[in-house]
């Protein structure tokens, strides 16, 4: 089989890649329940998941690294997980149109498969895979990570109510104990009833920024965000 429909052929344009052998495509979008109701095929995208959700773990570490120099393990793992886990696949598989690209069984194509966040998140996996066996690894890692975009974005955007505070000090207290982190008011302004405040934070008795806010404790917070972004681009 070589001809591909046009479904297949629109998510090649989407992903700028096209492969050199289509029924590695072929085989990343075929459901195991296809299976059941065709036994001329042989082969479903189970395999190809597997090796895909591996060279996914690889290329998404492996950024999170460059990127975040001065992330220890702890805060590379959680970030792993969130750029690597099944809603998040789900999510991008649905950007990229794969859902109208399944191949599923009639009763799972009835009971809403195509849809099912599950077969979405290991069809994106068995697309990874396929596309690694098609080329190589640093073709795979152009094409993921152009799907992904921005990485600060992405996990800005999955953790909006994080509390900064408590990642600075995750950040910090491994190496630097419990003590190097320091808030002080630097200013406040307006009446006892309508207070705003700017507090300066340091690292080691070194300023890093003044955060502004409404209270005491969003100023902090403001203070802490301008800590990890400042701390993030470079060693500590």
């Amino acid at each position: 089989m070589t001809d591909l429909p046009e479904s297949l052929l629109a998510l090649q344009l989407r992903l700028d890649y096209t492969f050199r052998d289509p029924q590695l495509l072929v085989h990343a979008v075929t459901h195991p329940s296809f299976l059941h109701e065709h036994p001329e095929e042989t082969e479903s995208n189970q395999r190809l998941e597997f090796l895909g959700d591996a060279i996914l773990q690889l290329v998404v570490t492996e950024e999170l690294f460059r990127q975040y120099p001065a992330d220890r393990e702890g805060a590379l793992s959680k970030n792993r997980s969130a750029l690597s886990k099944g809603a998040f696949l789900c999510e991008l598989a649905r950007q990229i149109g794969l859902a109208p690209c399944l191949r599923l069984s009639a009763s799972e194509e009835q009971t809403g498969g195509r849809d099912r966040a599950i077969a979405l998140g290991d069809a994106f996996e068995s697309l990874v895979g396929a596309i690694y066996l098609d080329s190589d690894l640093a073709t795979t890692r152009r094409v993921v990570l152009a799907l992904y975009g921005s990485f600060a974005d992405l996990l800005a955007a999955m953790q909006p109510s994080e509390n900064p505070k408590g990642r600075l000090q995750e950040l910090v207290q491994p190496v630097h104990g419990n003590h190097a982190i320091r808030y002080e008011v630097y200013a406040t302004y307006g009446e006892d009833h309508n207070r705003e405040y700017d507090i300066q934070i340091f690292f080691n008795n070194e300023p890093l920024g003044i955060g502004h806010g409404k209270s005491k404790k969003s100023a902090e917070e403001a203070a802490a965000r301008i800590a990890l972004e400042k701390l993030s681009a470079g060693p500590m």
